[in-house]
This record gives structure tokens, C-alpha cells and sequence, in this order.
């Protein structure tokens, strides 16, 4: 039996709009998938191995060094011990979720803040590094969640970098500006993993999570030469008003290595993306009599008004299809949610009768034990029969107690994958 993602897709199925809308949405995670992109980009055929369009004979390579970072790392890196069988010498996965792994050790994180654990790892990944040579080869996996994971502030601690990345989130700063103050307020992003392996060859495997797939940003960067400078990240702190919150001066601010020398030895191969997610489900819709239309493979901005946007865009056949990473503006305290439920509830009032809106975090997490949720007329009228008000949970940042109650939740528990989120608008014909 296929697997399924979607663990309460029986509970949720309960009109056939909805069991289409399901079938897009497994197509498209399937698409992406850990194991099985790690198998298209990565292939052995004995000595010679192949990643991407880069091909290495590893008879020439003392040892095959393996660090995994982000959301894929853990199943990326049991893809990879099976492919490299004995040529991998030694490593370390940095997951949100760890096990047994025959040659690389699994070390659990946190997300989205980084702690003392992400610390500790770190300082392994670091120390691993530091003992590469020239004659060694560096895989070195790269995904989201990586930039919290992969810890190693220059002066700011634990405490203050994990404060000063939630004013940011609070604040609605997009992704990339959230990367760019990381890597300038860290001595292992932005390129500066590359850095510490010199002069090893690295091969970077990215799974990109970043609207528009700029790789330089995923997981902030830590295998590319950084194009951000701190003068940039200051701006960013500025334009949010943390230069003070931070209470150092400049926050400490360093810069990224600039010296081209020290990525001469670094191949980035891009392994997914949102878009092969897109891609899938427009396929599925296809197959199922829907007409496609992309909205946007790289979707920015308020979830509120990307929902909004959605209810009322579908039209009657049409699937409306996007992948990419809103922002929540946070006001006061702030509730139980995330960003997909924040889309699905702005979209609930206005979805027509024969209409859906999902959406769903591939990493399986919302900020919550949920992917996101469905906006339907089925969701609306139970939240009717439980006298639940969409507008004020949206403006409380409180949707996870109203998809509860409502029933509308999608639940995929931590899938081993993140490739930014992916969004569908569903209109019978």
C-alpha cells in the first residue's frame, strides 16, 4: 500500500471535493519526498559517485565525511549511508527528529529557536570539520530548519539569539531577512562551514525551502559564498527596530568570508524545491479533471491576505496551486498557530460553497502538532454548530483551538522533509 502522508486523510475525507484535494496534496509531498530525491541526485556506481552534474571517484578521497543539517537531514543521511555504504567514514545528522543510523551520529534540535542542544551539536559538526584535509570529501546535507539548528553565535548567547530571532518572527520578517541577520550574527552560517572544512571538497546536497529557491539562503547559507554583508543585516535590525532589543552594540555584527579561494572546492547541488511540489499536484489535478493554474511557486507576504487572495481567486473546475513561505505579523501576545492555519481561517469566510482552501507545511509542522488545515463550507458550518469566530482566533494568532474544534486540521507528524509550504484553492466544476 502506497504510504500517505496524511495520517487523519479517512476523518477528513467527508465530501469528494475534499478527497480530491487530499489526492493533489499527496501527490505534491510525494513529489518531494526525502529518500527518493536523495536517490535522484546521488547515484554510486562502484568508485565512481555522481551528485548532480559533479562526478568524484572515491578512491581518490582519504574519507567521506557526512554533516546533515535541517528538517531532511535525518532521512537524507540513512539514504546516503546506503549509498556510501563503507566509504562513509564518520558524520553527524542535526534533525528535529533522530534514531539509529549505522555510521553518522543523530543528534536531536530544537526549532524554530535555537538552544544549547543545536549549540552542543553544532560544536560537533565544527569540531568534525576542523579535522577535514585536502584529500577528504565533505557531504555536507542542507535544509530548512537548518539556520536555527545550526547554532554557533560569534558573541550574542544562546539566550539573546533565540530572543532576537523571535522579535523578528513576531514582526513579520520574511525569511531572507531573517537568514541574512543569522549569518552575520554567526561564526558557521553563511558560508563559514565551507570555511572551516577548506581545503576539503565539499559537495552541498541543498533542499531548498526559500520562495524563488535563492540557495544561498537555505539554512542561512553555511556552503555558499554569502552575496549579504553585515551592513545588510544591519539594515534588516534597523527596519524592525531590534537594534536595540538586541543591547549590544551593532548586535555584534561580523562579516561573512568573501574570498572566492575558499569556495573554489564547494559544488552546491540543488536536490528540491517547492516547485517539483507544484509540479505534482498539477499533475494530480489534471488527472482528476481539474484545470491547473499556478498562483505562484514562490508565494510571500501576510497569510491573511494570501488567503484572502485564494478564497476568492478559484474559479468554478479550476485547481489554484502554490508553494512558498507567508509571514504572520504578530500583535500583541499572540496564540496557538502558525502560518498555513493563519492562510486556511482568513480564507474561511470567503471560500464559496463549492469551494475549498488548504494549506500545508511539508515539514508537517505549523508551528504546532499540525501541517495546517482545509477552509470549507464543511469547516464553516462546524464552527458554526460550535459558536467559534474566525475573525476574532485571527486576531488573537490563535487558529490551531479553532481547526481543533472545527475538526479541519491536516495531520502528517514530522515528515523528514521541508520544502516551504504548499497552498491549494479546489472549485467544483
Amino acid at each position: 500500500m502506497p504510504k500517505r502522508f496524511v495520517k487523519n486523510a479517512r476523518a477528513l475525507s467527508s465530501t469528494p471535493l475534499r478527497r480530491d484535494a487530499l489526492a493533489i496534496l499527496e501527490a505534491g509531498l510525494k513529489a518531494v519526498e526525502t529518500s527518493a530525491a536523495v536517490r535522484r541526485a546521488v547515484r554510486r556506481d562502484g568508485d565512481r559517485l555522481k551528485i548532480g552534474s559533479r562526478a568524484y571517484r572515491l578512491s581518490r578521497f582519504k574519507n567521506v565525511y557526512l554533516v546533515a543539517i535541517g528538517k531532511a537531514a535525518f532521512d537524507a543521511s540513512m539514504e546516503l549511508e546506503k549509498i556510501l555504504g563503507k566509504r562513509l567514514i564518520d558524520g553527524l545528522a542535526l534533525d528535529v527528529k533522530g534514531g539509529a543510523l549505522a555510521r553518522v551520529a543523530s543528534r536531536v534540535g530544537t526549532h524554530p529557536y535555537p538552544s544549547l542542544q543545536n549549540m552542543k551539536a553544532t560544536g560537533e559538526i565544527m569540531a568534525l570539520l576542523k579535522h577535514a584535509e585536502a584529500d577528504d570529501l565533505v557531504i555536507a546535507v542542507v535544509s530548512g530548519g537548518g539556520s536555527a539548528m545550526l547554532c554557533w553565535p560569534t558573541q550574542l548567547t544562546c539566550k539573546e539569539l533565540s530572543s532576537l530571532t523571535e522579535m523578528l518572527m513576531r514582526k513579520g520578517a520574511a525569511i531572507q531577512e531573517m537568514n541574512t541577520v543569522r549569518k552575520h550574527t554567526s561564526d558557521i552560517q553563511g558560508g563559514q562551514l565551507a570555511q572551516l572544512a577548506y581545503p576539503a571538497r565539499v559537495a552541498g546536497l541543498i533542499f531548498s525551502d526559500v520562495p524563488g529557491d535563492d540557495l544561498s539562503t537555505v539554512a542561512s547559507g553555511p556552503t555558499f559564498l554569502d552575496p549579504t554583508t553585515k551592513a545588510d543585516a544591519a539594515r534588516v535590525l534597523a527596519k524592525y527596530d531590534l537594534l536595540k532589543a538586541c543591547r549590544l552594540p551593532r548586535c555584534e555584527l561580523k562579516e561573512t568570508p568573501k574570498e572566492a579561494k575558499l569556495f573554489d572546492h564547494v559544488a552546491n547541488t540543488q536536490v528540491v524545491s517547492g516547485a517539483q511540489a507544484v509540479e505534482a499536484m498539477k499533475e494530480e489535478a489534471r488527472r482528476l479533471g481539474y484545470r491547473p493554474r499556478v498562483f505562484s511557486a514562490a508565494v510571500t507576504g501576510e497569510a491573511r491576505e494570501v488567503g484572502e487572495r485564494f478564497a476568492r481567486s478559484v474559479k468554478p473546475g479550476e485547481a489554484l496551486i502554490a508553494a512558498g513561505e507567508t509571514t504572520v505579523t504578530i500583535s500583541g501576545k499572540g496564540g496557538e498557530g502558525g502560518r498555513n492555519q493563519a492562510l486556511a481561517l482568513s480564507a474561511l469566510p470567503l471560500v464559496h460553497d463549492d469551494a475549498l482552501v488548504l494549506s500545508c507545511a511539508t515539514d508537517g509542522i505549523d508551528h504546532t502538532p499540525a501541517a495546517g488545515a482545509i477552509a470549507d463550507l464543511v469547516t464553516r458550518e462546524a464552527a458554526k454548530r460550535k459558536g467559534l469566530d474566525p475573525e476574532r482566533s485571527l486576531s488573537r494568532h490563535d487558529e490551531f483551538p479553532f481547526f481543533s474544534a472545527a475538526g479541519a486540521h491536516i495531520l502528517t507528524g514530522v515528515t523528514g522533509m521541508n520544502v516551504s509550504d504548499v497552498m491549494l484553492g479546489l472549485r467544483r466544476k
